[in-house]
Order: C-alpha cells, then sequence, then structure tokens
C-alpha cells in the first residue's frame, strides 16, 4: 500500500450508523448529567455515527470510539477493534467528550499583563512569541508532557535549530524505564508481551492503574481469566497498598515503598542460588554484585519479607511456562532506574528476551521532523534535575521555556521549590488545553485542542509488547479558539528562519505513516490480533490494511531490534538497604487513581462523584495508614495531621486502613490543584509536596520512590 492510500484511510476515517441499544442508554446520562450543569449543551436529537479517535489523557493509549449526533460528541467509549483498547477504556477517557465544554478550558491565546491574563488575537500571540523566541536565541528549552506523538518531534527540532539541547519530557514510568533499558545496552524501547504470560509478577509498577498500557493490561487478564473458565494467567502484585491493583490480582505481596530493586535483586539472589544462569554478557559482574549486595537478611531489612517469601517468589518464577516480570513505581514516576533495570535483569535470567509471554526490543519511531533530536537524546536530560539547579541558581534559567502538555507547576516533586525554578524563566509559554497551574503563572497561554478537535497520533505506548500506530483525526472543529501546538511552532520557526521541513502537522503525521509503512506490518482487528500474530499466528496481508485502518484500528508490526548489546553488567547497582528513618520515621507511598486525574488532567467534573467520602470530603482530602501506625503516633480515624518532609509539608484526615503495611503513609496524588475549576480546586493538598528527591545509588540520578515523611 501506497503513502497516499495509506494516509488517506488514516486520515478519512468514520463508522456507519451505530444500531445497538448500550450508546443510547449511556448517551442518555450523558443527557441527564448535561441538564444539571448550564455549561454542557444538550444533546440534539438526531442519528448517531461512531467516530474512531483515541486518548491521550492517560498514558493507556487507548483507541476509542466517539458517538456523535449531527457531528457532536456526546459520549466516547473502547474501541473494541484497537489492540490497546478491545473495547476498555480507563476513568479519564471515558471523559473526552464532556471535557470538550469544561469550564477550565483556555477559550483563546491569553498574554500577561501584571498579575491578570488577558485575552489577544492568534496574529498577536504569534508575534509575541516570534519576538521572544528571536531575542532568546539559543537560549530556549522545552518539556513535553507526551513521549508518543509526533508533536514533540516538532518542538524538539525547534529547540534544536535555535542552537539548545534542552528539550525534556516531563518525569514518568516510561523516562525511567526508557533510561534503565538504554543502561543495559538495549537498543529501541523495551515491550511486554503481557497477553501470551503465564505468570506476571509486578514488582511496585501497578499494571492495571499507572504503568503503561494499563487498560490493555487489564484486558488480557480479564481475557486470560474468563468467568468458570480455566485460568491462563496469574498476577502477583508486590506493593505498599492493598490498592484496587492488588484486589484483583492472584497474591498481593506487601513491600516497603522504594525497594521495589532490593526486591527483584533478591529474587534474582534465589534464583542464583538454585542454579540460574545467562549466557549473555555481563553475568558475572551480576552475579557477584547480586551475591555481595542483595543476601535474604538485606533485602528483608530493604522490603520488610521474610527470606522464605523471596524465596517463594522466586520459585512461582522458575515453575511457569511464561513468567514475566514487571518492575517500577507503584505511581508511575519517580521510581528511577534500578527497579526497571531489576526486573529487566530477571526477565533475562529467566530466559525470556524475545520469547513469548516476555519482553522484545522494538524499534523507536523513524525520524521525520528535519532537525528533531533522537529519543535518547531527549531521555539524556533530566528535567527535575534540571530546574532544581535552576532553583539553587547553579544554572542559569532559560530565556523562554516551551511547555507542551505539561503542567510542571502542579505534578513536579518538591513543587513549591519547582515553581520558584519556574519562576525564574524569563518568558514561559504554556501550550494547554486547560487553565492548569502552569497556565495560570505563563506569560503566554496558547489553547492546543483536544486530541478530538485535531489531527494527532501516537507510536508504541510504553509497555506495548509490539510496535503500533495510530493516528486521529479530527471529529469535532475546536469548540474555543484553539489551534495546534505543532502548527503554531512550524509558522513561528519558518518566521524565524529555521526550516523543519514541513509547513502543517498533518505533513508530518503523513510522512510518519509513510516512513512506518515501509517496515510493512497490519492493520490490527478481531482477525488480527498482535499478541496471536506474536506466537505464529499468521500475520494478515497488506491487502486488509486499507479497511482495517478506514475503521480507526491501529497499524501494527511485529518488527524487532538487534537486542545483542544487553548485559546484566550495570543491572545491580548498590546495596539493599533499609529506609533511612530518623527525624522522618515513615515511608511514604503515594496513591495513583485515575478517577481523580493523571499530571495532565485535573479531576473531571464526571468523576467527582466517584470520589467517596472516605477520601475526600468538606474541602479535606485522607491520608490511609493501618491501626497500629494511627495508634503509634497518636492519631487516629478523621483527626487532622500534617504530613511534613524535608521539603513541604500537607495537611489531611487520616482514614484507617489496615491494607497499608506498618510505618506507611498511603497519599493519593490529584488533589490539591489551585487552577482549573471548581470541581478540582479546594479539595485536598497536592502530595507532591511532600516528594522529596534524593540521588538513586549507584545511577546518581534523581529519584523519590520512598520519600520519608512525619506527622508533624
Amino acid at each position: 500500500m501506497g503513502r497516499r492510500a495509506f494516509i488517506g484511510l488514516v486520515v478519512g476515517g468514520t463508522a456507519g450508523t451505530l444500531l445497538t441499544p448500550i450508546p443510547w442508554k449511556l448517551t442518555d446520562d450523558a443527557s441527564i448529567w448535561s441538564q444539571n450543569w448550564p455549561w454542557i449543551p444538550r444533546v440534539p436529537n438526531g442519528d448517531f455515527e461512531l467516530k474512531p479517535s483515541l486518548s491521550k489523557l492517560d498514558n493507556s493509549g487507548v483507541g476509542v470510539n466517539v458517538v456523535t449526533v449531527k457531528g457532536r460528541p456526546c459520549a466516547v467509549y473502547g474501541n473494541p477493534e484497537h489492540p490497546l483498547s478491545r473495547g476498555g477504556i480507563s476513568s479519564l477517557a471515558v471523559n473526552e467528550a464532556e471535557l470538550l465544554y469544561s469550564p477550565s478550558r483556555v477559550q483563546s491565546p491569553l498574554k500577561r499583563e501584571g498579575d491578570s491574563l488577558i485575552p489577544i488575537s492568534w496574529d498577536d500571540a504569534k508575534a509575541l512569541l516570534a519576538e521572544k523566541l528571536k531575542a532568546a536565541g539559543s537560549d530556549v528549552a522545552c518539556v513535553s508532557g507526551d513521549d508518543t506523538g509526533s508533536g514533540t518531534d516538532v518542538f524538539s527540532a525547534f529547540v534544536a535549530a535555535a542552537g539548545s539541547k534542552l528539550c525534556f519530557y516531563m518525569p514518568a514510568e516510561q523516562v525511567d524505564a526508557g533510561r534503565a533499558w538504554q543502561r543495559l545496552g538495549g537498543q529501541g524501547m523495551v515491550g511486554y508481551d503481557i497477553e501470551n504470560a503465564d505468570m506476571v509478577l509486578a514488582i511496585g509498577a501497578d499494571i492495571f492503574e499507572s504503568w503503561g498500557t494499563h487498560v490493555r493490561n487489564a484486558q488480557a487478564f480479564n481475557k486470560a481469566n474468563p468467568m468458570g473458565g480455566e485460568q491462563a494467567m496469574r498476577v502477583v502484585y508486590a506493593s505498599p497498598i492493598k490498592n484496587r491493583g492488588a484486589a484483583v490480582a492472584d497474591a498481593w505481596v506487601p513491600v516497603l515503598p522504594g525497594s521495589e530493586a532490593a526486591l527483584a535483586l533478591g529474587i534474582a539472589y534465589h534464583l542464583i542460588q538454585g542454579g540460574a544462569t545467562s549466557g549473555g554478557p555481563g553475568f558475572e559482574a551480576f552475579r557477584s554484585a547480586v551475591r555481595s549486595g542483595y543476601s535474604p537478611e538485606k533485602v528483608q531489612q530493604a522490603t520488610g519479607l521474610t527470606p522464605e517469601q523471596v524465596a517463594d517468589l522466586a520459585k512461582r518464577l522458575a515453575s511457569a511456562k511464561r513468567p514475566l516480570v514487571i518492575a517500577g513505581s507503584s505511581f508511575g514516576q519517580g521510581g528511577g532506574q534500578n527497579a526497571v533495570a531489576a526486573g529487566l535483569a530477571l526477565n533475562l535470567l529467566l530466559g525470556r528476551l524475545n520469547k513469548a509471554g516476555g519482553i522484545y526490543a522494538l524499534p523507536e519511531a523513524p525520524a521525520v521532523v528535519q532537525g528533531s533530536m533522537p529519543r535518547r537524546q531527549i531521555l539524556a536530560n533530566d528535567f527535575v534535575d534540571y530546574m532544581l539547579k535552576v532553583g539553587a541558581e547553579q544554572t542559569k534559567a532559560p530565556a523562554v521555556l516551551l511547555a507542551y502538555e505539561a503542567n510542571p507547576a502542579y505534578a513536579l516533586p518538591q513543587t513549591e521549590l519547582m515553581a520558584q525554578a519556574l519562576d525564574k524563566v524569563g518568558f514561559l509559554v504554556s501550550f494547554s488545553s486547560f487553565m492548569d497551574e502552569t497556565a495560570a503563572m505563563a506569560d503566554l497561554v496558547l489553547p492546543t485542542p483536544l486530541v478530538m478537535e485535531r489531527t494527532e497520533d501516537m507510536y508504541t505506548p510504553y509497555g506495548s509488547g509490539w510496535v503500533n500506530y495510530t493516528v486521529a483525526t479530527p471529529v469535532i472543529a475546536p469548540v474555543f479558539d484553539a489551534v495546534p501546538a505543532a502548527d503554531v511552532l512550524l509558522q513561528v520557526a519558518s518566521g524565524l528562519g529555521h526550516n523543519l521541513g514541513f509547513e502543517s502537522f498533518e505533513d508530518v503525521v503523513k510522512a510518519k505513516a509513510e516512513a512506518l509503512n515501509a517496515m510493512g506490518g497490519f492493520a490490527a482487528g478481531a482477525k488480527a490480533e498482535p499478541w496471536k500474530v506474536r506466537v505464529g499466528g499468521g500475520a494478515p496481508s497488506s491487502s486488509g490494511v486499507s479497511d482495517a485502518v478506514q475503521a480507526g484500528k491501529a497499524w501494527v508490526s511485529m518488527a524487532t531490534v538487534n537486542a545483542s548489546g544487553l548485559s546484566l553488567a550495570k543491572a545491580a547497582a548498590g546495596q539493599a538497604a533499609a529506609p533511612a528513618g530518623g527525624e522522618f520515621p515513615l515511608v511514604l507511598a503515594p496513591l495513583f487513581e485515575l478517577n481523580v486525574g493523571s499530571s495532565k488532567v485535573a479531576i473531571p467534573p464526571h468523576n467527582v462523584s466517584t470520589i467517596r467520602d472516605t477520601e475526600a470530603a468538606n474541602g479535606h482530602f485522607f491520608v490511609r495508614m493501618n491501626s497500629a501506625t494511627a495508634s503509634k503516633y497518636g492519631t487516629g480515624q478523621g483527626k487532622q495531621v500534617t504530613i511534613a518532609s524535608k521539603t513541604g509539608s500537607i495537611k489531611a484526615r487520616v482514614s484507617i486502613d489496615e491494607g497499608v503495611m506498618d510505618g506507611v503513609v498511603a497519599a493519593p496524588l490529584g488533589f490539591g490543584h489551585t487552577a482549573w475549576d471548581k470541581f478540582a480546586q479546594n479539595k485536598g493538598d497536592n502530595v507532591s509536596k511532600v516528594l522529596t528527591v534524593a540521588s538513586e545509588p549507584g545511577v546518581a540520578a534523581p529519584f523519590w520512590a520512598g520519600s520519608m515523611v512525619k506527622i508533624a
């Protein structure tokens, strides 16, 4: 299939009239709640249509079907033909239609004048942006909250054309994982073949809520555990809290926050003692490091697990036919590289590289934007480290910082210090759909259409076991006066004499599609499921791609890259150690629950009713601890407390939860917004304030899992 046919089908995708009664019911629900909030338009009378799109409100990367009536979106469902959805959808993505009309949408370009942001025209906004960028020269930086779209390619290319190397990703699980993979010598990006695994050990990584392709993971688990049928996959989840993921797993193993690497290497210790070996490079160094630094006694001090419990996990993995280990942070960020690297090492030790149900080395997206920075180069830049140095005046703040779909003023650890560092930026530009905390403090706010209102793409979100690419085209014209960020930057770049090779973002997407099409592949669907192709099911011929992609399915390839450079030599860093204790004796376990938002989106209005009284009420939010911990520190159910760390404090009430480990305070992320709208403001406090950045052992990079706190 040629370039014209491929992109023509992708861009032109719509589906026919919907005949099933389910969307009628859900759209009726939308109509009911819309009657209560006057800023939501009523659902018009008319025939229903389904239009394919995708959601980027969280990391799951699901393809969705949008129900429209007379061209107006009124409900969103998971797309059963999309391999990362299979009909599933996250509690954030289901709000895509309602958020089009959210009162927190930025409705026009805004310029700062004193303490206020005033509306200006797009012509004036672009002229002001060009003026500031021209004056800044190479003193420009950007931070992106999107690591799967080609929009970041445009931003990195612009920064590079200006003569700067300062392009960053916002902190996220996939960023740490990318660095860990590279540290072991991996090329491309790591993929996890969850569907074909028969035993998944998730260490820290909350695979059903915050880790990677969590909607796809949950669907794989559901399909492997049919009601009344034979169980084909078991999941063991190690985390400090018996959260939603732990509740549905076959077993929950309580481990202290920040000890994920110690647990993985403790398991490696038992496997090696049992005779496990690897013919790959670096095994002798790895074995020596594990034996000296991760003995059962040291791992017990670090994790809280007995040697027998750790040995049992090793036995479970060794006895499984297709085991898979997924390690990471329990709250989707801040876990550092060591945990991911240790988890990857376990997979290598178990011989799970390029095996069904194991891990795969997947190719990165082809670069099409002239001068764009390779993903490897962006991963080498650490935004938290950079901003800490800016705050401490060890590094000069940039003259211009471009924040692309990122909210660093709210989502970075040590939030108050980070906000002070942002305040040192000469000219802060926020490309955002919503009036978030970063937009509220910006000098220039440029409204970005939501995915449903623009052309957008997504290449292989972290966690996927195969390469995939999805393109969304506008389902509706922008509700407000918003312009795609990449189009704005391409126009400004052209005016400044920077040739990025394209005049529009749509052309960028076309070029990306053409480049991917050269890799072969097929369109996924009910008769072309990637996980079955992975085990020899046979890939469909390209002749079937056209109709499938037209229906909004994902393009998929089983391509891999050379993994011969992977080495275990750097997989075990530092030594297992107990939490530091001292003035701050409690370990903080942040809770990531999608219904209250993500680092990019605050609590959607539709989700307010999903927050229980034991999570937030009357302006307060609740931290959780078990009764023994509460009693030890003189507090109890409903009592107000101040949780303090070295870097900040938050106020909360206590909810007693026996599913939290001794000595652990579990605190939900997503509250404490100061911007957005009345549905997100004045609800609790921002837990990121008390996340304390430390230097990760053996890596010397920032991490903040296992932050220590006290009840003040």
